[in-house]
């Protein structure tokens, strides 16, 4: 076009990320993503294929033969999870109790089913009692829930759940987006049927792939279906035939991502290399002490019970006579830190903290403490510590 211009080279500024996703990359899985690209069907790479769902199993703790990644962010994942499961006229029990819990109501009605809300105040966890007085009552063919429901960071009870899934036979589907690697999370343990997340959260790799399981029990109602599936693309049932079947019965579904399945392979491997046990308590120790020095300064977390509150995701309350926006710009602009904003109707009211996988240490911890101090005190409100509550180290 007349008048246009070549942009100029990428020169991208480093921050570090501590909202509710991306997090930062690990350097092995940076190295990863620059690894020759082969074709999505060289053999080479259909071995990348195996070696990344058998270590998709070890970290979701599963034997389903089913596990992948979908490729498209978490709420690709949502969205097939759902669609491959509803049929027109199906019930659905759905815990709300955030914007992620919505947003699954939207997409079960979106391809014909018919919701049944069991809500909590966003911040409160879901009721077990509520949730089996609505089984007894429905036809509910399908239970889902949000582990850790990224727009308030309250952990939703999912083994309890899982357990009354199972005691009225409905099938169990977990949102597990900020949970996995971060947080206790045993697929066939707690009985879930289906389970998706993100790479981009907890396992430090480029956003872009939602890893996903399917049990057999559930695979069992999608191959039974009385209809298609309204959507080609995420159609698990012919998805499958590309991700298994051996390096001479592989059915071309689509190009797959295969420098973002490089990079999975290398966070999964990371991961696992740690352990997830060492993962989920180091993830809760450093939550802990980021709660610690945010009571400490007279500020308030969103998830009054510490037994629910998410140690991948931590919302703050914005005390009042504060402008969350500006303390949110000044910490990127001035610290090159990033936290998140309120979503939804938490919009202006919360910090969102993200402490997920690499970026859960205790250093990045004390660097945010020492930023969001210098920012409340250039607003004029008062951090001096709450009843002989430690301060945050200024060392």
């Amino acid at each position: 076009m007349p008048g246009s211009r070549l942009a100029s080279e990428l020169k991208p500024p480093r921050r570090l990320l501590l909202g509710p996703g991306p997090s930062n990359l690990h350097p092995r899985v940076i190295k990863a993503l620059t690894m020759p690209l082969v074709g999505h069907l060289d053999p080479y790479f259909l071995e990348v294929m195996d070696e990344t769902t058998e270590l998709l199993r070890e970290t979701f703790r599963t034997s389903n033969k089913v596990t992948f990644p979908i490729s498209g962010t978490g709420s690709a994942g949502m969205e097939a999870a759902l669609c491959n499961l509803i049929e027109d006229g199906d019930e659905v029990l759905v815990g709300v109790n955030g914007l992620f819990g919505e947003r699954m109501v939207d997409i079960i009605q979106r391809y014909g089913g018919k919701c049944i809300r069991v809500e909590e105040e966003w911040g409160i966890p879901l009721s077990i009692e509520r949730i089996e007085e609505s089984l007894r009552e429905s036809n509910a063919k399908l239970l889902c829930l949000v582990h850790v429901e990224t727009s308030s960071g309250v952990v939703n009870p999912v083994k309890e759940v899982g357990d009354l899934a199972k005691k009225y036979n409905v099938l169990f589907l977990v949102d597990a987006v900020s949970s996995l690697g971060g947080c206790v999370l045993d697929v066939d343990g707690f009985g879930i049927d289906v389970c998706y997340s993100g790479t981009q959260k907890c396992l430090n790799s480029p956003p872009g792939l939602s890893p996903i399981t399917f049990s057999e029990k559930a695979m069992e109602v999608i191959r039974e279906r009385k209809s298609k599936v309204k959507s080609w693309y995420f159609d698990v049932s012919m998805i499958e035939k590309y991700w298994s079947g051996g390096s001479k019965s592989r059915f071309y579904h689509h190009t797959a991502p295969v420098n973002l399945i490089y990079a999975l392979r290398e966070s999964l491997r990371i991961l696992l290399e740690q352990g997830l046990e060492n993962s989920w308590k180091r993830h809760r120790e450093v939550s802990e002490t980021l709660i610690e020095g945010i009571e400490a300064m007279g500020l308030e977390m969103l998830v009054e019970a510490q037994r629910f509150r998410a140690p991948t995701l931590n919302a703050v309350k914005t005390p009042e006579g504060v402008d969350e926006a500006e303390v949110r710009r000044r910490l990127l602009s001035i610290h090159g830190i990033e936290v998140g904003g309120g979503l939804g109707r938490l919009a202006g009211k919360v910090w969102r903290v993200g402490l997920m996988g690499l970026n859960a240490s205790q250093t990045n911890v004390t660097l945010l403490l020492k930023a969001l101090e210098q920012e409340l005190i250039r607003q004029g409100f008062n951090t001096e510590p709450r009843e002989g509550a430690p301060k945050p180290s200024k060392g």
